[in-house]
């Protein structure tokens, strides 16, 4: 009963939230209007400025966004007990994150749909555009390095999904051509796309796909390699041909998944079967870093996290037709993730618990089954082990409303890796926006040619993840600095947020600004602690950029400092290139 109970608590915490703080926000705080001008509409090119329906921008941005972010944190922060998690996710979407996201839109779709790392530097000055930059690349080199090996460890432990994955691109595709060439109905055709997703998913559970090493390259390298020559073409393509369709047939995937998802936990719950089997709290786990700071850096998506600040000023800004649409993409998609983040907790905590099948073979149920899982944080580290924890406590819950717990596995393991492929290839393409803008400035020309900066977003990912060897698990090198420059990059855009407010007047300033101070604290503090593990554990690399990092982000931040408080902060106008 208590899972109940903490579903429709949250979920209508999160509806009553969105129409009262969020519309406070947009009307109030920032002003949307129906009558301004939008980038999508001014800078229309059919290929990255296309104005778009509020329901299709808000499937790709959602899809965007979240990937496997809601998912991989919560998994493992409930090591700290289900309470704190779901305490962050909760408050930290709806005071900090959806601010966070909507406004890096919004100020975006007022500056020519213009990156959050270029328009730093109208609000604070030139100087922290270039270190902004340095922030953004290193968050989207390891994005794009991870998130191609996050799929290929997807394809590895569910193959049953892989057919789904790949013969989702045809069916989206097809769909872009029906829409836009066609000019078919958006809801009818999307419906009959979904449906034959749900049947490649069907056929996947008996056509199971397992990738073999070729040339004397793991499996693993071999798709990351297949998944970033795909995510090349995929972010050169004009967005109505693949990312549009792909991400409005996600989002339905999405809906499908969470409605399965509440109904399992409700009949669950209500007949006895799902009971929470992780701690309330548990502040010292064997092995685990403190939950202060490191609570608030180990969930990032479902809360706030400083990607979706590059999601929304790199393609959404550029898609969304009218400003007043802006709320319900930016502010609403926050709000949904919270809602996603929630039932991972559900299945983390208490999905699990309904049948867990360990190294040795048996299963396992009840506490005994979350405590095996959750021994201790090293037990628990390691995508596949957050992955695997949701995916079998949710298809444990799917599978009580009558779905075979095989096609359970399957439809979460699509899922899953449906949304890390819409995150790759968005993150490619913002990385290729980012080098374009940025080489501009230097006067680079050569790299204002969308292939040729998308190519060299994409080697440099490449290089990284093979950095260490074939399996393409380079980035892993990287991944232990990725949660706390996540998340200080969502401190330097609530920074740059408030600045922009700053310029409005009044006390508006202080809806971005207070989660701006405590994010900022946060993650230097999780930084500060990472730069003393690394250095007690001589992991030189790490400790040198670790340390860059930290010097860069304490510069923007007192750079912000003294813009605050210094009179008349205006800045010149960007300039259109």
């Amino acid at each position: 009963m208590t899972t109940i109970l903490l579903i429709i608590a949250t979920f209508s915490g999160y509806i009553l939230m969105y129409k009262l703080y969020g519309k406070y926000i947009g009307n109030k705080i920032f002003n949307i209007s129906s009558q301004a001008k939008t980038p999508s509409v001014e800078l229309q090119d059919g290929v990255d400025y296309v104005p778009t329906k509020k329901e299709i921008i808000f499937g790709h941005h959602f899809t965007s966004i979240a990937g496997t972010g809601p998912i991989v944190g919560p998994a493992i922060a409930i090591i700290w007990g289900w309470l704190p998690a779901l305490l962050w996710i909760f408050l930290g979407s709806v005071l900090m994150g959806a601010v966070h996201d909507f406004g890096a839109l919004i100020i975006s779709m007022r500056n020519e749909g213009k990156s959050i790392s270029e328009f730093t530097s109208k609000y604070v000055n030139s100087r922290t555009r270039f270190l902004f930059f340095l922030i953004v690349f290193l968050v989207l080199w390891i994005v794009i390095a991870v998130f191609g090996l996050v799929i290929a460890i997807i394809f590895s432990m569910f193959p049953e999904s892989v057919l789904a994955v790949w013969l989702q691109i045809p069916i989206a595709v097809y769909l872009g051509y029906l829409i836009y060439n066609k000019g078919k109905n958006v809801l009818f055709w999307s419906i009959l796309s979904v449906i034959a997703l749900y049947l490649t998913m069907a056929a996947g559970n008996f056509l199971p796909i397992e990738m073999p090493a070729v040339l004397g390259i793991p499996p693993t390298g071999v798709w990351t390699i297949i998944l970033l020559i795909y995510a090349y073409f995929a972010s050169v393509l004009p967005v109505t041909t693949l990312l549009q369709p792909r991400d409005f047939i996600n989002a339905y995937q999405l809906l499908i998944a969470m409605i399965l998802l509440t109904l399992g936990a409700l009949l669950a719950g209500f007949s006895g079967h799902l009971e929470i089997v992780a701690p309330a709290v548990q502040l010292t786990p064997a092995d685990a870093p403190p939950m202060w700071p490191f609570l608030f850096i180990t969930i990032a998506c479902g809360a706030i996290s400083g990607f979706h600040s590059l999601v929304a000023s790199g393609t959404s800004a550029k898609q969304v037709r009218n400003e007043k649409d802006s709320l319900f993409v930016g502010y609403g998609s926050m709000l949904i993730e919270g809602c996603l983040a929630v039932l991972v907790i559900i299945a983390v905590a208490a999905g699990i618990g309904m049948g867990y099948t360990a190294k040795d073979g048996g299963t396992l149920f009840g506490v005994s089954a979350w405590t095996t899982h959750y021994a201790s944080w090293t037990a628990a580290a390691g995508l596949g082990s957050k992955i695997s924890a949701f995916v079998v406590g949710a298809a444990n819950m799917i599978s009580t409303i009558g779905v075979p717990h095989s096609i359970a596995i399957v439809i979460m393991g699509v899922f899953v890796a449906s949304f890390a492929g819409t995150t790759l290839d968005t993150a490619t393409r913002i990385q290729r926006y980012v080098v374009s803008e940025i080489a501009s400035d230097l006067k680079i020309n050569i790299f204002g040619n969308r292939y040729i900066s998308t190519a060299f977003g994409v080697v440099t990912a490449a290089v990284l993840a093979f950095a260490t060897g074939a399996d393409g698990k380079g980035a892993l090198t990287l991944w232990p600095l990725f949660g706390a420059v996540n998340q200080t990059l969502a401190a330097l855009a609530l920074i740059v947020i408030t600045l922009y407010l700053k310029t409005k007047g009044g006390f508006k300033w202080l809806v971005s600004g207070i989660p701006a101070l405590f994010m900022a604290v946060m993650t230097l503090w999780a930084s500060i602690m990472n730069q003393a593990d690394f250095c007690s554990n001589q992991k030189y690399f790490l400790l040198i950029i670790n340390g860059i990092i930290i010097i860069i982000v304490v510069w923007i931040v007192v750079e912000g400092l003294v813009k605050f408080f210094r009179p008349g902060n205006s800045e010149k106008e960007i300039q259109p290139e």
